[in-house]
């Protein structure tokens, strides 16, 4: 296509690209004073790492914690344990655990902020451990930042207290994992924005061999960072909603790593152009005019996959939904208004100081590829069909962990090391029972005590705690401690089966049962989690299924071109699962990694799938058969979706490098989740399925023929006068 052809491109994405390049300074200097706004004016964005506030209030565990509230206000589940043993590891002495009960009475005295009191409980049986319960004030929640300032406090005054004494004083529970949890993922976002800034340097380097286009996305994507951190804060604190605490990792991430997916999207076009002959700015047009509707169609698909999420049950993520759909909608209008007008003004100093942009290379990877799936689509499509369906075969072995905070620490936290102490002497349900109510007018200390029997005997109990009871005489509750950890999957067991159905069928005539605290917090976690797999799967497939319908104008492609990305989810979350779960040795996998999963490979693998189809219609617009349209389509597309999808898989692997467990579940899972879309089904399946259906994929809409050539009019004789 020639400059004048260029020129004459039309539609709504070439009128934008000629007002952009047309007022480029006027694009940046309203980017930059949206970012100066947002900055001065956006809150900080709400999290939470306990699970109790994700979770909606008519489960069976929500009710209990009302009941507690009301019935028992007094009473609390300790926010924090201080775990107190003897250094040596020897039983302790009867003078041990009198400076045990004095620790607690000398830290209580200190008046530390944010600490409502301290209880010192009788020794272990064996008196290896005994404990402290630590209550916050009735207004603080365990994962606030009160929370974690008053355990940090504690822990630097049980280190002076404890000295020289011979006895060692740690702290777990529900705010101390909060507190490391913030330490682990303070640093957390630090090292993954570096790791994350530094991969996208290098490959853009080694891509472009430009300093200058290896920056300007960094650029870009720092100003753009910036109003949409802003913008997710206020909304989410506006619906009232709170982020777990990876979302800021998570942000980082989609930011950059989306984000630089769609500047190259738009460069290796505009490259494209430049080689075709076109000037900078016509070169830029006619780049947004050819690839304006592919990204904008790929950033509405992953939009959409994120907005699905509004309709989960749990806070978590109907939090995640509309923060990372601020995330990409922002990215995408700056990869189609910031990124132009910088562009328009560079002009080819872009690519300073390579001149690799002005020549195409010869006998290039791509087009020998390309013309080997050409000649062979269903044996590639058998083959890379066949080894996702193997690997998906992996995914029936999944089994989630709901351990969201102390089970993404590193070992070495504070919280996870007192966890391992408390075990020498007590139940591991200790650090959080559960708790059991009975409501009823007529309570008889009888019928409690058989129901407390009753409860002792169901496996995998450890302790029942006599009945309080409240008042009025109509609420008893029994802390019940299991035998295993409150959050590992024996105890979800437990508490969904066997505790409560006793509770139910041995409940006193007259009376209601409830069972409640954070196991039951879990339990019924995983039944949301499960509702939730039913309604958002299916509303985002079948949302992302009409944007394919309406961008390739076929009812045929979107099928199969869904088909193979719910391929690459099984597939991906098969390898997880033998990863993690049959090499590494864990107990199972995050347990929202599906639906997390589910938002990225679902979405930015059908990017990949969009931009490969969108060359591929575009070949065959230009008169290629469907097998010389692929191996053109590969020649092309394959460098680009090549790059972004390397780019993008090492934004992710970067999590990784969190240091907590959860986070490097998330960053291997989608990291190979978009190898699996860019390398094997964008590159080898969806191209070699559309090429062997032939021109029946596009059909109703036929959008592979050419468009028909407007009649030249002919010339008029002048008359001779």
């Amino acid at each position: 296509m020639n400059t004048n052809e260029t020129q004459g491109e039309t539609g709504p994405f070439a009128r934008l690209g000629r007002f952009v390049v047309g007022h480029p300074w006027r694009v940046i200097a309203v980017w930059v004073v949206a970012a100066i706004a947002v900055v001065a004016l956006a809150p900080g964005l709400p999290t939470s790492s306990d699970e109790s506030d994700f979770l909606p209030g008519h489960y069976e565990s929500a009710k209990a914690q009302q009941v507690q509230e009301t019935a028992f206000p007094e009473a609390f589940t300790p926010a924090a344990v201080i775990v107190v043993r003897r250094a040596d590891g020897r039983p302790l002495s009867a003078a041990d655990s009198a400076r045990v009960t004095g620790l607690a009475r000398s830290a209580e005295a200190a008046h530390l902020d944010g600490i409502a009191g301290l209880v010192a409980a009788p020794p272990a049986p064996n008196r290896l451990v005994q404990t402290i319960g630590v209550r916050l004030p009735g207004d603080v929640g365990t994962s606030s930042p009160e929370a974690a300032d008053a355990v940090q406090a504690l822990r630097a005054e049980l280190d002076r207290l404890t000295g020289g004494t011979g006895l060692r004083a740690r702290t777990t529970g529900a705010a101390a994992a909060t507190l490391d949890d913030q330490e682990a993922s303070g640093d957390a976002d630090a090292l993954v924005m570096i790791a994350t800034l530094a991969l996208i340097l290098v490959l853009l380097l080694l891509i472009f061999r430009s300093p200058v286009t290896a920056l300007l996305p960094i650029l870009v994507l720092a100003v753009l960072s910036q109003v949409a951190n802003g913008l997710i804060a206020a909304t989410v604190r506006a619906l009232g909603l709170r982020a777990d605490s990876s979302a800021s990792q998570l942000l980082i991430v989609v930011l950059f790593g989306v984000g630089t997916d769609y500047i190259l999207f738009l460069m290796f076009r505009y490259r494209e152009r430049l080689r075709a002959g076109d000037d900078p700015k016509t070169a830029m047009v006619g780049a947004l005019a050819r690839v304006g509707e592919a990204i904008t169609s790929a950033a509405g698909v992953v939009i959409i996959a994120f907005l699905a999420m509004t309709l989960s049950s749990l806070s978590l993520f109907r939090s995640w939904g509309p923060s990372l759909a601020i995330a990409v909608t922002v990215t995408l209008l700056g990869g189609l208004t910031l990124v132009p007008a910088v562009v328009s003004l560079l002009g080819t100093k872009v690519f300073w100081p390579s001149r690799a942009w002005r020549r195409e290379p010869e006998a290039a990877r791509f087009a020998r590829f390309g013309r080997s799936l050409a000649r062979r689509p269903a044996v590639y499509a058998a083959v890379t069909g066949g080894v996702l369906a193997i690997l998906a075969v992996g995914s029936f072995g999944f089994k989630p962990d709901f351990d969201l905070a102390s089970g993404a620490l590193p070992s070495s936290a504070e919280s996870r090391v007192a966890l391992e102490d408390l075990k020498r002497g007590l139940p591991a349900g200790a650090t959080d029972p559960t708790h059991v109510y009975v409501q009823g007018k007529d309570l008889d200390q009888a019928s409690l005590a058989r129901f407390a029997t009753r409860l002792k005997s169901v496996d995998g109990v450890g302790e029942v705690a006599p009945p309080e009871v409240s008042r009025d005489g109509t609420t008893a509750g029994f802390a019940v401690v299991l035998s295993v950890a409150p959050e590992s999957a024996k105890a979800l067991d437990t508490v969904r089966g066997p505790l409560r159905r006793t509770a139910h069928e041995a409940a006193p005539p007259g009376t209601r049962v409830l069972v409640g605290g954070g196991t039951a917090v879990f339990v019924d976690i995983r039944s949301a989690m499960n509702r939730d797999y039913s309604v958002v799967f299916p509303a985002a497939a079948a949302l992302i299924f009409i944007v394919l319908a309406l961008l390739l104008r076929s009812v045929i492609a979107p099928w199969y071109l869904l088909a193979t990305v719910g391929l690459g989810f099984g597939a991906t979350l098969g390898a997880a699962t033998l990863l993690f779960q049959k090499v590494g040795g864990e107990p199972g996998l995050l347990f929202h990694l599906p639906l997390i999963m589910y938002m990225f490979v679902v979405a930015l693998g059908t990017d990949y799938n969009i931009l490969i189809m969108a060359r591929l219609r575009e070949e065959a617009r230009e008169g290629l058969a469907p097998r010389p349209a692929l191996a053109a389509a590969i020649r092309h597309t394959g460098p680009t979706i090549a790059a972004a999808g390397l780019i993008l898989c090492g934004s992710f692997a970067a999590l990784t490098l969190a240091g907590n467990k959860a986070l490097v579940e998330v960053g291997f899972a989608i990291s190979f989740g978009i190898a699996v879309a860019a390398f094997l089904m964008a590159l080898f399946l969806t191209p070699a399925v559309t090429a062997l259906i032939g021109h029946r994929a596009w059909w109703p809409g036929h959008g592979d023929e050419p468009p028909p050539l407007c009649p030249v009019p002919e010339p008029v004789e002048q008359r001779t006068p």
